[in-house]
């Protein structure tokens, strides 16, 4: 027991450092938001055996994507815009997880090993019904007196992915190495909760200690379209293509609607429903490593995730599931009546042949 301590204490200094590159958040001024996005709705449609995780966009191409300016996170004029293009964001489930893709043009930056000299995406999601999305929940407390009580109702989800020691291609997120906090030690895809910049942590980490039950419940991979290995790289291929290539990143990832969250640090989905949603990048624009606060956002303000139950999607010209069933209905009916005509039609035939002598047949 004794070891144990020293060895638990040094577990936690380590996951803390693996999870310091987005702790950083310092905001100066005061905060302005006139978005351009109000009004979009991103709509995960029900499309059940569709998307492989593997980071490749081809089984995307009949998805439907909304597109978004890049956006300082901090600061969101269009002056300042992430010159590299725009954000295209697509969603699905089917029934059991809920799928994305997050896609953006820019020359390919890799440094293994270092992740603020690589591209990194995060998504966001309202728990609490309080949180908001500026400052990442907006519970007004420092770090040292945030606690699960005097800031609840101000919970945020995030998932973060750096991809400093993640092969493209290849999966990350929840892994049985790591079972009991939201860390990925093997590809920095991590599972976190907020209630503001300054008291974010780990899910199972946290100021009043940690708990065995929380898991990383996302998975993920990401892809650049300057990468002609299909077959798959490994590790000893970094930096697997050439910095500076023009081209598009892809982010894929996945999670299940529900979880067993018994701490208030995952959102939970519901087909029907609508959340509330973010998306964030970051890139080494010039080759300089990014910084925590240093990130473009779609918006400066939550944008609402539909998700679509079975009954409603449509497909083609968004009315042949209606009309299909509408078919049916018409066909079954008209059965029905021609059926009805002919019992009748027999029946009065028969009634006109009883004046017709009966002959009993006689025995063989």
């Amino acid at each position: 027991m004794l070891l144990f301590r020293p060895l638990f204490v040094l577990l936690v200094v380590f996951l803390t450092l693996l999870f310091a590159p987005i702790n950083s958040h310092n905001e100066s001024g005061e905060w302005s938001c006139e978005s351009s996005e109000s009004g979009t709705q991103i709509a995960a449609e029900f499309r059940p055996g569709v998307v492989t995780l593997d980071g490749h966009p081809d089984d995307w191409k009949d998805i439907g994507g909304f597109d978004f300016s890049l956006l300082p996170a901090l600061d969101p004029h269009e002056d300042d815009a992430y010159k590299g293009g725009k954000m295209t964001v697509k969603a699905l489930h089917d029934g059991k997880d809920v799928f994305f893709l997050l896609q953006v043009d820019g020359e390919y930056a890799y440094s293994k090993g270092n992740s603020n000299k690589c591209p990194s995406v995060a998504l966001m999601f309202q728990i609490g019904e309080n949180a908001t999305y500026h400052n990442m929940g907006g519970c007004k407390e420092s770090p040292g007196s945030c606690t699960n009580k005097n800031c609840r109702g101000h919970e945020v989800d995030i998932m973060h992915f750096s991809i400093g020691t993640a092969i493209p291609g290849r999966l990350y997120g929840g892994n049985l190495v790591d079972a009991g906090t939201g860390t990925d030690r093997f590809g920095h895809l991590v599972d976190v909760y907020s209630w503001n910049p300054h008291c974010r942590y780990l899910d199972g980490l946290g100021p009043s200690g940690t708990n065995n039950t929380a898991q990383n419940d996302w998975k993920g991979a990401w892809w650049h379209s300057s990468l002609n290995v299909h077959s798959g790289f490994v590790d000893e291929d970094s930096p697997y293509a050439s910095n500076g290539k023009k081209g598009t990143y892809y982010f894929e990832f996945s999670r299940p609607l529900r979880t067993m969250d018994w701490f208030q640090q995952d959102a939970q989905f519901k087909i029907g429903d609508t959340s509330k949603f973010s998306a964030a990048f970051w890139y080494p624009v010039d080759g300089k490593p990014w910084h925590g606060s240093g990130h473009y956002t779609v918006s400066c303000d939550w944008l609402p995730l539909n998700f679509i139950s079975g009954g409603s999607t449509l497909t083609g010209s968004g009315t042949a599931t209606t009309s299909s069933w509408d078919a049916a209905v018409a066909f079954s009916l008209l059965l029905s009546v021609v059926a009805f005509c002919l019992s009748v039609f027999v029946g009065y035939r028969v009634s006109m042949r009883r004046d017709t002598p009966y002959t009993e047949m006689s025995h063989l």
